[in-house]
């Protein structure tokens, strides 16, 4: 893409009434996404989007304005507008700037142009693949519904301190559920893969990975019980259980509701907050995973940033505007939905380091408790942390083993509580690499989050009284 206009006289502009600090995001997004519903595509869309976003920083004010136009009047009248919102007397001294976009490197290079976007018939073909696979897996298949999504959305930024990129962000999402029947009996669940990656990723590799993920966490329900409720142990299955680590406990992480005092952890910087096996990091680095990013939102390279390291809290994650609260340097976890909208902290791929037993070590020590490893709804208060979640499915251990599966069981606790609850790690870490989106503020951001198996000495389960 790169920008079209003179972003130094949007800069001045942004800053005409004063100002701390200036930003352009300039955003372009080309999204493709195919349905495939009782064996027949049904639905396919293709969609642009484009526009601009310029912030102004003063004190602790904030301007922000968008066009969704990119013609320079409007680009300008946008920057005008941010600047008023902002209202303050300065001056502004340009400072030459050049676009570069990185050659050879990042996080999710695309080999070349016929590697970022897949044609419709390409798509269909793998939907169809899908489809068959699954249906060819298990005789008590119904119905299967899969979809797959890939995009590029090119950014150019521009702030007034120098900093500037080109980057090129492809994703690629692949999703299946199933429903299966066994006489009167219903039961369904999903699966899905998603990558900061162009079409190449796409194999019948990852179509069958998927497909026999998808089978298999359907088939297990029809087995499955609900277990006696109350206080017990829980061994946290590694990958998704990650969810649990990023919504009880990562967002309470994030430096902007450390801030403004919302964070049980606001007053807790250098102390302990867990055992000293535990380090628990946010990773931009990872390469191809959903969560990574060459740049944040603001300029800021992607780093992995240690939020907890050997039980103690050695980091907030920061953005331009928290980073210049605490005096420290930004993590590059300014991010933001789109153009529309102002970047605050986000995560990105958050999990838990590998500890240095085995999850059998862990399971063994549980008399009578649950392993959970597949997640979906569940409810959270950030800041202080407390949560519910469903659990989807996972095991009942008795006697130091895995017995019945279980479902339509609910996790009941406050994340600070159980992370300084864990008495166990792992050395099975794994991410979780589905389509998991974080929101935050009425924005969304994909995201990752995986953990290695760990076991949390106690948590209330509700299941049958």
């Amino acid at each position: 893409m790169g920008i079209q206009f003179d972003y130094d006289k949007v800069l001045a502009a942004a800053m005409s009434t004063g100002g701390d600090y200036a930003d352009i995001f300039v955003e372009h997004s080309t999204f493709s996404d195919i349905t495939l519903r009782d064996s027949s595509v049904n639905s396919a869309g293709n969609h642009i989007d484009c526009g601009t976003g310029i912030r102004v920083l003063k004190g602790d004010r904030t301007g922000y304005a968008y066009t969704e136009s990119m013609e320079f009047s409007d680009i300008m009248r946008a920057a005008r507008v941010a600047a008023g919102i902002a209202d303050s007397s300065a001056s502004y001294n340009p400072v030459p700037v050049c676009v570069s976009e990185p050659k050879g490197w990042g996080y999710y290079p695309l080999s070349d142009a016929g590697d970022r976007m897949l044609s419709i018939e390409r798509k269909m073909q793998y939907l169809y693949m899908l489809d068959d696979f699954v249906f060819s897996s298990d005789e008590k298949v119904d119905k299967v519904l899969a979809r797959i999504s890939d995009s590029i959305t090119e950014v150019d930024f521009v702030n007034t301190q120098g900093c500037c990129f080109h980057d090129v962000r492809p994703m690629l999402s692949v999703v299946s559920s199933c429903v299966m029947r066994k006489g009167s009996r219903v039961e369904s669940n999903s699966s899905s893969r998603s990558f900061r990656a162009g079409g190449g990723m796409l194999t019948e590799g990852l179509i069958r990975e998927v497909a026999d993920e998808c089978v298999s966490r359907t088939s297990l329900l029809f087995d499955a019980v609900q277990p006696k409720g109350g206080e017990m142990p829980v061994v946290m299955g590694a990958g998704g259980s990650g969810i649990l680590l990023h919504e009880a406990i990562g967002h309470a992480f994030e430096a902007d509701f450390n801030r403004k005092g919302a964070s049980i952890f606001s007053d807790k910087m250098g102390k302990r907050i867990c055992r000293d096996f535990i380090s628990v990091a946010d990773d931009a680095t990872i390469m191809f995973n959903r969560g990574a990013v060459n740049f944040d939102d603001e300029g800021v390279p992607g780093e992995k940033t240690y939020m907890v390291k050997n039980g103690i809290l050695t980091s907030y994650l920061h953005d331009r505007i928290s980073a210049k609260f605490y005096g420290v340097r930004p993590t590059g976890n300014g991010r933001r939905e789109s153009f529309r909208f102002m970047p605050l902290p986000r995560m990105r791929a958050t999990y838990m380091e590998n500890g240095k037993c085995s999850e059998e070590e862990l399971i063994r020590d549980v008399k009578y408790g649950v392993y959970a490893d597949n997640f979906s709804n569940g409810q959270v208060q950030i800041g202080a942390g407390d949560f519910t979640f469903y659990v989807k499915s996972g095991y009942l251990i008795e006697n130091g083993k895995l017995t019945s599966p279980v479902k339509d069981i609910n996790i009941i606790g406050n994340g600070p509580a159980a992370l300084a609850s864990i008495v166990g790690v792992a050395d099975n870490l794994k991410l979780d690499n589905g389509t998991w989106t974080c929101g935050k503020e009425q924005q969304s951001c994909p995201v990752c989050c995986g953990m290695p198996s760990a076991l949390v000495e106690k948590l209330t389960v509700g299941g049958v009284n």
